[in-house]
């Protein structure tokens, strides 16, 4: 990148309006972590729904009324705005740690393409086209397993999926998240990013072991991320009481993305 570009973008990082923008991403987030944890506690008592981001927009985008369609478009926005946020970051490094390294940049890479398909998502629900991720995950395991490559590259990306779900558990029960926001971490907190995090990590890890699963038994419809790890777990022995125990984490989760929203370090 040019002296002129990276000076740009270093410039992006300190405006105040792109920095709030930025931390609404955060706020959003946490809203749709609550809203998926609450339909995650539904299913435990028998009622519908998908338990994942499509879900959670879905519920949003089916109430009257105008004040939905301006909350989903609000998601878009600040979706956007915390994933053009990781692109500087990736770009020239954290604003306040001129010495990120290659492996923070990477991360901050990856996020943004995570922040650009939950943006394109919410657009998607906010124009009344939206889709259930569960079937997109579905619909698109079946293509690859077409072909040998195509199962190879769903194996790594179960693999991936895994990494990053253990990868949050490691985060949560280590606390090192208290390494992403600015000043004291009170005890409260602590034990909401404890939480939070390794009930994400737990249902992320799920949602990796069931691609890896519809490849070796050739069923796609198993690969349904993390809807279908939820629904899975709730098959199981005691399955009841294990969805409202993910349905509470996952939205601890999202109370903790209030947190981020305020105290992140950007």
């Amino acid at each position: 990148m040019t002296a002129s570009g990276t000076s740009s973008l270093s410039r992006m990082q300190h405006s105040t309006a792109f920095e709030r923008a930025a931390r609404a991403g955060h706020a959003v987030s946490g809203v749709l972590h609550l809203l998926i944890g609450w339909i995650t506690i539904r299913l435990a008592f028998g009622q519908g729904g998908n338990a994942d981001q499509s879900g959670a927009l879905a519920e949003l985008a089916s109430k009257p009324g105008g004040r939905a369609a301006l909350w989903v478009a609000v998601a878009v926005v600040a979706f956007v705005a915390l994933a053009l946020w990781r692109v500087t970051e990736a770009a020239v490094g954290k604003k306040r740690d001129s010495g990120s390294d290659t492996g923070d940049r990477l991360k901050a890479a990856a996020l943004a393409v995570v922040y650009l398909a939950f943006a394109w998502s919410a657009f998607g629900f906010a124009r009344g086209s939206g889709r259930s991720s569960g079937e997109q995950n579905a619909g698109i395991t079946a293509r690859l397993m077409q072909s040998t490559p195509g199962k190879g590259v769903l194996l790594v990306a179960a693999a991936v999926i895994v990494g990053v779900g253990v990868y949050h558990v490691y985060k949560g029960v280590s606390t090192t998240f208290r390494d992403d926001l600015d000043g004291p971490v009170g005890r409260g907190v602590t034990w909401l990013g404890i939480a939070g995090y390794t009930a994400k990590g737990l249902a992320l890890a799920g949602a990796g072991l069931l691609v890896a699963v519809s490849v070796f038994t050739s069923d796609p419809s198993k690969s349904t991320g993390l809807d279908g790890a939820v629904k899975t777990l709730g098959a199981q022995p005691y399955g009841q009481v294990l969805l409202v125990l993910a349905g509470i984490g996952i939205g601890l989760y999202g109370l903790y993305a209030f947190v981020l929203a305020r105290r992140a370090t950007m």
